[in-house]
């Protein structure tokens, strides 16, 4: 396709395993899941907050990337590895998108790539 743009980050996992950090095709741009995983660092380690707080900067980037903001977001997705946290997560999906209000789901699954990984983020956008 001519107009599909991929958006790659530094996850040596992309190559690996064969993904883009974003695919943006006409005005539809989607955000694989994204980890706190700076290079080798998780980023927040122990606090689900501080995790979604980097994740969604961490898919920021990429949206820009994309030509897109996360102001043209309409769905998240977010998969926690302990429900009970899910104050924690909702306090900093808040603080993003307060006045955007997208759609969102919170799913608790058995666990992450890593144990250390607490929260795994995707979301979708449609540039305005």
């Amino acid at each position: 396709m001519s107009n599909r743009k991929l958006i790659a980050s530094i996850s040596p996992w992309e190559e690996r395993v064969g993904y883009s950090r974003a695919v943006c095709v006409g005005n539809i741009v989607e955000v694989s899941g994204t980890t706190a995983v700076d290079g080798d660092t998780v980023i927040g380690e122990g606090s689900a907050y501080q995790q979604t707080v980097f994740i969604f900067r961490k898919i920021e980037k990429a949206l820009k990337e994309a030509g897109s903001s996360l102001q043209d977001v309409v769905r998240t997705r977010m998969y926690v590895t302990d429900i009970s946290k899910w104050e924690e997560i909702g306090k900093a999906h808040h603080e993003f998108f307060k006045d955007i209000k997208p759609a969102a789901t919170m799913v608790e699954v058995k666990g992450l790539i890593d144990p250390r990984l607490l929260i795994e983020i995707e979301v979708s956008a449609v540039k305005a």
